[in-house]
């Protein structure tokens, strides 16, 4: 069996959250252009926030293979005009497929002289990835992004070298047992690689599952 349901492949967390950082998305994102979404995971966010956010773009990535076939498969059991096949993308790649010159041919139909990329968004990545790749997405997000473009976070964060909670303390040692390089980050550590790369913080905002939505500006 092939077809798209035998690929999909589920986060429940996804449908606890999606509302609520769509409802962030709405307030922070420009009101035109594209966004690239890095470590896009099983492609469930970006088939429910594509439709939503008309008429921007969304161009959703991962590095892993699979991934990208379950965001495939989501993508065409939920079609919708703005929102792009997959690109095989690492954040910690020191140019990203989205500088080439030569650019995949899914991405032809873009202008991007009139809708060049505005935002990136990077959803429950950098707590389970290795910090490089948090070092990779700032890096980028500094090539790419235009001034006043956004790059929007989404995960949980320790602040003031502290966890915000007993179950973020749990899940930061269980990441850490599965790989000593993952673990959720020092928001003070984040924002200051975001700085060192001339992204200023704009704002956080409180999510529910003790999480956070941070947003930077170029």
């Amino acid at each position: 069996m092939n077809d798209s349901s035998s690929r999909r492949q589920y986060a429940p967390a996804t449908q606890r959250n999606r509302k609520p950082i769509l409802e962030v998305l709405l307030q922070v994102l420009p009101s035109t252009g594209t966004v690239l979404e890095v470590s896009s995971g099983t492609g469930e966010h970006a088939v429910y926030f594509a439709p939503h956010l008309h008429p921007r773009n969304w161009i959703p990535s991962d590095p892993n293979p699979l991934a990208r076939e379950s965001i495939a498969a989501w993508r065409e059991s939920c079609p919708t005009d703005n929102l792009y096949p997959p690109l095989a993308l690492d954040a910690s790649d020191l140019v990203w497929v989205v500088e080439r010159d030569e650019l995949p041919e899914s991405l032809h139909d873009i202008d991007f002289q009139r809708d060049p990329i505005v935002a990136i968004a990077n959803i429950n990545m950098i707590h389970i990835a290795p910090w490089s790749a948090c070092l990779g997405l700032m890096a980028g997000a500094r090539r790419i992004l235009p001034p006043g473009g956004i790059l929007y976070l989404y995960g949980p964060f320790k602040q003031g070298g502290r966890h915000t909670a007993p179950s973020n303390a749990n899940f930061d040692e269980s990441l850490q047992a599965q790989n000593p390089e993952w673990g959720v980050r020092d928001l003070d550590d984040v924002v200051a690689v975001a700085r060192s790369e001339n992204l200023s913080l704009l704002r956080t905002y409180t999510m529910p599952a003790n999480n956070l939505s941070v947003i930077f500006q170029a």
